[in-house]
């Protein structure tokens, strides 16, 4: 705050965002708002949208604590105020009088503490119970969004928070994954997902297909190509490689084998992200990111694309940035599943 002249800190949270907000005062409000204010000589206040956030977070912090119908009366008129997460405020909240700390904050959050490093570790570890429970569930005729509420309700009753999850189902017309669907699983079917439970706020995820049936010659070839460009990331990942290398080596793979084509932003969205208080931070891991990597950073390589041999595959682990290299999280087998 003092390098950057600010002389308030507002971290702001909405339903869907709460990352800004729980970086500083990790409490999982239920209320449409929260927002903590944070003075560069360290008072704390913190603006509640519900009454029952006010009475949940009474004696758990050091700090002011109120419930306010309008932010906006409350942010500081007089000093140079920043604010993490302005791009998401609603207008009403906010004026030109604020500049964005998004950018500022969300390179602090890059890089983890012990800490939060074990609540990674348990995110991560609920993600493998979470996926074995995803294969032993899933079966023929069975729709999308039937697996994916049987997963959501044994990561739910097993202590995670939230779990961000897309799925897709099918051959090779599938392209990308979303929201789960009223489609019913085939014989032959590639059913994919990425699976993202959080624990005390963060998260951890897992990327694994999944073949009903025996897979076929084209699945098991591209499965392969996959497996080698995220280990090629995995022993890639060290302190000081920069961003767009982990990107390129796992589009190398794929170029090497004829589909270079399938790295494109046509086919795919990114090679992986970092991870934590929100389940797709930056950097993003793309061929056009300028950044580097450091240790303590948790994020995920997951060459996630379609292939013309088997539509779209996705596999990937959560990874932390250790002094000499990276550490793998997950514990489910790196394989290709079939049932």
């Amino acid at each position: 705050m003092a390098e950057s002249g600010w002389d308030c800190l507002l971290l702001y949270g909405h339903s869907w965002r709460k990352d800004f907000f729980r970086c500083l005062v990790n409490f999982n409000f239920f209320g449409p708002y929260a927002l903590a204010l944070l003075t560069r000589s360290n008072e704390l206040s913190v603006l509640l949208s519900h009454p029952w956030d006010q009475e949940n977070l009474a004696g758990r912090v050091d700090a002011d604590i109120k419930c306010v119908a309008n932010f906006a009366e409350a942010i500081p008129s007089k000093s140079k105020t920043a604010i993490a997460g302005r791009e998401f405020m609603e207008a009403r909240f906010v004026d030109e009088s604020t500049v964005s700390a998004t950018a500022a904050v969300e390179k602090l959050r890059r890089f983890k503490t012990p800490a939060e490093i074990q609540f990674l570790e348990q995110a991560a570890h609920l993600a493998d119970e979470g996926y074995r429970h995803f294969v032993d569930t899933a079966e023929l005729g069975m729709a999308e969004y039937e697996l994916v509420a049987e997963v959501e309700g044994f990561l739910k009753t097993r202590g995670a928070e939230d779990n961000f999850m897309l799925i897709a189902s099918g051959g090779r017309e599938v392209f990308g994954m979303r929201p789960p669907t009223e489609r019913r699983f085939q014989k032959g079917d590639s059913i994919t997902t990425e699976l993202t439970p959080q624990v005390n706020g963060y998260y951890a995820q897992i990327c694994r297909t999944l073949v009903l049936g025996e897979p076929s010659e084209d699945q098991r070839l591209a499965f392969s190509i996959f497996c080698e460009a995220q280990t090629a990331a995995e022993n890639f990942i060290k302190p000081g490689v920069n961003i767009s290398d982990l990107a390129r080596v796992q589009n190398d793979v794929f170029r090497r084998e004829g589909y270079g084509e399938y790295t494109s932003s046509k086919y795919t969205r990114v090679r992986g992200h970092n991870l934590g208080l929100y389940p797709d931070e930056n950097p993003y891991v793309l061929e056009d990111v300028d950044d580097v990597v450091n240790q303590n950073m948790v994020l995920i390589a997951h060459p996630n694309t379609y292939l013309p041999l088997s539509g779209y595959m996705v596999f990937g682990d959560t990874l932390v940035v250790t002094e000499t290299g990276c550490v793998r999280l997950n514990q489910t087998e790196k394989k290709l599943f079939s049932k």
